[in-house]
Parts: C-alpha cells; structure tokens; sequence
C-alpha cells in the first residue's frame, strides 16, 4: 500500500519558502517590517518578515512591524497559492493593513503570480 505524502498548506509553504530564498532581487531598494496574522477559526499564527535592502529574514511569533497584514486562513491560502493579488483583497476588504500600506504594494512582488495556464486563458 502506497504511504500518503503529508501536505503543507499553502500558508506555511510561501513562508517556508520565503525563509529559504535569503535574498530577493526584486525588493534591493527596499527596507521594511511586515507581520502577517492568519486567522484559521480560533487560532491566529503570525509571521514577521524583515527586508533590509532586498535581505530577507522570516520568523514565527509576534513582533512590531511598520505594516500589519490581517487575513483570514482561506484568503492567504489563495493569496500564497497566487490565486488573488493582495492589493486587489485590500480593496476588496478581504485583507486588513494597518500601518504603512505602501509597503504592501513592495511585498506583494513576493507572492506568486497567477499560473500560466490562467494567464493564457484570459488573454485568449
């Protein structure tokens, strides 16, 4: 019998995989603080992500951060799976920033766009 691979969501695999790049070219010019709190039911985890000229570094808990992402489970999963744009679930109150809300607009380059094959779709 064939033994089940285990499954990492798509929250904790884009923050996986966010800690494992080191250093993103696309945000050199870029310094920042950012917590993500993810609220699935009761339980909210959170993520603070440090970009210090394009340097990343991602760590578990709590912490101060000059822009604050507030989201429901489902809503990151479709954000960290790059099925939904975070500014567009800004604007359409799927997501909540407080703080520097420009810096969003800096770090949605680190979420995955739409698949190819999606893309192909709306262009034919």
């Amino acid at each position: 019998m064939p033994v089940a691979k285990p499954t990492i969501d798509p929250t904790a695999r884009f923050f996986a995989e966010l800690a494992g790049r080191v250093h993103e070219p696309l945000l050199r010019k870029a310094t920042g603080r950012f917590r993500f709190d993810v609220v699935d039911g009761r339980r909210t985890r959170r993520w603070l992500v440090t970009v210090e000229d394009g340097n990343l570094a991602v760590t578990v808990g709590s912490g101060d951060a000059s822009c604050v992402v507030h989201a429901d489970k489902a809503i990151f999963d479709k954000l960290a799976s790059g099925r939904l744009n975070p500014v567009a679930a800004v604007l359409r109150g799927d997501l909540q920033v407080d703080g520097d809300w420009r810096l969003l607009v800096l770090i949605q380059r680190l979420f995955p766009g739409p698949r190819a094959s999606r893309r192909r779709k709306a262009t034919s």
